[in-house]
């Protein structure tokens, strides 16, 4: 190997990093983030069942009028959140996925935030 590493191997360097210290129980599940270009994708996940408890994503249904993708973040973590509290979840763990915690990714974070989510 080079050494050098392009946006996306360095991405996946990073997410392995987080992703041996941050894991998902009964307790405390693993609030997983994907970001692509366009959209957002949050769920919530038991690692010792292997189960998804809880996702939300910003392909549905949300009204993108007046909002920016900042505030359509917001609104899917806060969607993610209510989910969440209708299985009993109220303590979760977050993995960023290996993106910076900046932009939306922090938007979707205080966003289930807001809606109840302690992390």
């Amino acid at each position: 190997m080079s050494g050098q590493h392009n946006k996306y191997e360095r991405r996946r360097i990073r997410r392995y990093r987080i992703r041996k210290r941050v894991t998902g129980s009964v307790e405390r599940p693993r609030l997983s983030v994907f970001r692509s270009s366009r959209h957002i994708y949050a769920q919530i996940i038991d690692d010792v069942r292997g189960v998804t408890l809880a996702a939300a994503s910003s392909r549905e249904d949300v009204t993108r009028e007046g909002k920016g993708k900042l505030g359509i973040c917001a609104e899917v973590g806060k969607r993610l959140a209510a989910r969440a509290k209708e299985k009993g979840v109220a303590r979760v763990s977050f993995d960023r996925g290996g993106y910076l915690y900046h932009g939306r990714v922090k938007a979707l974070a205080d966003g289930a935030r807001a809606g109840g989510l302690e992390f």
